[in-house]
């Protein structure tokens, strides 16, 4: 990969940065996950969220050192978290930025990612047989 690259945010799972901090740690990481319900801290001077996103049992406290998120990131079931910041050497993660994202279009594109991944994974020797 290319020295540019590294001004770019690293997308990355949860999983993946909990598993091995050490190797994301000096990057601009974008990790997403979901909303773990009643983890919303706010604290007000100085101002901070505190946050865990979590994703496949893993699970990664966020701090975000800012006084208003969006309008749409608020406590609750399936409510997907986008982060854009850091990893910090206590294994929590530093934001510059929260994106929550609506359930639904989320969900539709994940299952069209998959789809692109495996576009004949669910006909494949079953229905088309070719001659």
């Amino acid at each position: 990969s290319s020295e540019a690259g590294d001004a770019m945010s690293y997308s990355r799972l949860v999983s993946e940065v909990v598993s091995n901090p050490d190797a994301h740690r000096g990057r601009q990481l974008r990790v997403e996950g979901d909303l773990q319900p009643g983890s919303i801290l706010f604290r007000e001077s100085p101002c901070e969220w505190r946050f865990v996103i979590e994703r496949d049992g893993y699970a990664l406290p966020v701090r975000f050192p800012e006084c208003v998120v969006p309008d749409t990131f608020r406590d609750g079931f399936g409510i997907q978290v986008t982060v854009r910041g850091h990893l910090e050497e206590d294994g929590g993660f530093r934001a510059n930025e929260v994106i929550p994202r609506c359930p639904s279009r989320y969900e539709m594109e994940e299952r069209y990612e998959a789809g692109e991944a495996m576009p004949h994974a669910a006909s494949a020797g079953e229905a088309y047989a070719p001659n």
